[in-house]
């Protein structure tokens, strides 16, 4: 729920001993009788908090207050705490866990997908391994969505206060990044929201909304930009979904990829596909790779990306109207060798797994960004008659609470 500042109540000051992290990466305190998330904390930490309290939405004639913290003084700091390097850190509030040492927020990662593993039965034996961790801590990501104010200003808006932080340097953003944001500053006021995406690997960028100021030096309006992965070029346009640390997503892949066993005879579904990044990449490795994208825009891209495959197809669908006719649609006899899941934050839709477990291949990858989805979905997997050994959190997202994993299935008496 957002809240515009007119219905946030003026802060106060507490001290607070905070407790375990919550949903968004925030500690917890006890607060007035109830628990509040305390922003820029660390468990185990004393500190003192800036309350922020908002009038919510009315309720059966009553209107609810909600209650948030911010950490403004550490009285007693955590081992694990460390000086942010961004000056931003804070009222941005982009970067949830730049306070923490960096081993720690790993630790916290794996923590995060455990804990949501063991709320199943199910899932009681499968292992959390040690989070991989990314080489670029900084400057990884090739995605920016600014918010714009007044006069054309390009900054974030804070996700507790909602107060808008102009922006010159993102440190966690790409240099071609920053490079646009400083063309565009102060001179985009055509539009409230901006987006900027680059090729890490090529230098490629693209612009959107298309600008038609005069005053600004840089192109806009790019319908898609290159990035390169592989050793391949990959175009991807505005609308389609691309991860945002290309480094990682390459030897996410390569986990993928090892963790399947894919062989020269096997077929191979990448489901929410997008670009078809896991389709083509890995297409040297196997017979035959069907890539599933409901998307029009990142189906083109594929199609164009995967030029020179003879081996590689698109099958514009819903995963879960796909997997439920691939052998009408696709013309495969019995079950694809291999499946790769890698759905949106929120899941696999039901049928999409019902459908899985009808077609019954030997080898699931479950490619996820939301640990509380992830669990709910293997424990349907798990109880469907497949097993699961370990799940690998990977850190695509340095400095934040969010975190990437990958989970290797194996229908049940066939082996892992």
């Amino acid at each position: 729920m957002s809240f515009s500042n007119r219905n946030m109540e003026e802060p106060e000051l507490a001290e607070l001993l905070l407790g375990p992290l919550d949903a968004l990466g925030d500690a917890t305190a006890e607060f007035e009788g109830g628990t509040i998330n305390v922003a820029g904390g660390i468990p185990g930490e004393r500190v003192v908090a800036r309350i922020y309290r908002y009038r919510g939405r009315r309720r059966r004639r009553r209107r609810r207050r909600m209650v948030s913290g911010m950490v403004w003084q550490v009285i007693t700091p955590s081992p694990d705490r460390v000086t942010p390097k961004c000056g931003y850190c804070g009222p941005c509030s982009g970067c949830q866990w730049q306070h923490i040492a960096y081993p720690k927020q790993l630790e916290l990662k794996r923590q995060s997908v455990e804990r949501h593993l063991r709320e199943y039965e199910s899932l009681s034996g499968v292992r959390v391994t040690p989070t991989l961790a990314s080489d670029k801590r900084y400057y990884y990501r090739n995605h920016a969505r600014f918010t714009v104010r007044r006069g054309g200003q390009l900054g974030f808006s804070n996700r507790v206060t909602r107060r808008f932080v102009r922006i010159e340097h993102c440190m966690l953003m790409d240099a071609a990044i920053n490079s646009t944001l400083a063309g565009l500053q102060d001179l985009a006021g055509e539009t409230s929201n901006l987006s900027v995406r680059v090729g890490s690997n090529t230098g490629d960028v693209l612009v959107q909304p298309t600008f038609q100021n005069p005053e600004i030096a840089i192109r806009t309006g790019q319908k898609w930009y290159t990035e390169r992965m592989g050793g391949r070029d990959l175009r991807v346009a505005s609308p389609s979904f691309f991860q945002v640390n290309t480094a990682q997503a390459e030897r996410l892949i390569g986990v993928v990829g090892d963790g399947l066993r894919l062989s020269a005879g096997d077929t191979l579904v990448d489901a929410y596909a997008g670009v078809g990044v896991f389709a083509i990449l890995l297409a040297e490795r196997v017979g035959r790779s069907i890539a599933i994208e409901e998307s029009a825009s990142a189906i083109e891209d594929g199609r164009l990306n995967a030029g020179g495959l003879d081996n590689v197809e698109f099958v514009q669908m819903k995963t879960e109207d796909a997997l439920a006719c691939l052998g009408e649609v696709c013309g495969l006899e019995g079950a694809p060798d291999a499946v790769i899941l890698d759905p949106p934050r929120v899941g696999c839709h039901p049928r999409a797994l019902e459908s899985l477990l009808a077609l019954a291949p030997r080898r699931v990858a479950y490619v996820s960004c939301d640990p509380p989805s992830l669990a709910r979905d293997l424990d349907i997997l798990v109880r469907g008659g497949y097993e699961a050994s370990e799940t690998l959190p990977v850190d695509m997202f340095p400095q934040t609470y969010h975190v990437e994993s990958v989970t290797i299935l194996g229908r049940r008496g066939a082996g892992v």
